[in-house]
């Protein structure tokens, strides 16, 4: 159950992340600024949602049923936030920096 709601955590902010970052490039951003930008602006709603998801699931700690489902999702989302944060639009730039930014001549 834990690794389900952390792959579709992870996979959601993955996603607008890249979209938001495909969304600057096709305004005419450059694309190096587009991925800086992107990430500055979804930085603050990707640890809100993290903060969320943590916090609720300090809430069944008390349980020993879930105390190992709430320990493993409190630090999965805060290892898999900081991979959202830093490794995707890292990532994202050396996939996508040739395809990308235009060619000087």
């Amino acid at each position: 159950i834990g690794m389900i709601a952390l792959a579709g955590i992870i996979v959601r902010n993955s996603i607008l992340l890249v979209d938001f970052i495909n969304l600057e490039v096709d305004s005419g951003v450059p694309f190096q600024e587009a991925v800086i930008r992107s990430s500055a602006v979804r930085a603050k709603p990707i640890l809100l949602t993290a903060l969320a998801a943590m916090l609720g699931a300090l809430f069944i700690l008390d349980d020993p049923i879930f105390r190992g489902l709430a320990i493993s999702l409190i630090f999965g989302i805060m290892v898999s936030t900081l991979l959202t944060l830093i490794f995707i639009p890292v990532l994202y730039y050396a996939a996508f920096r040739r395809r990308l930014e235009p060619t000087s001549t």
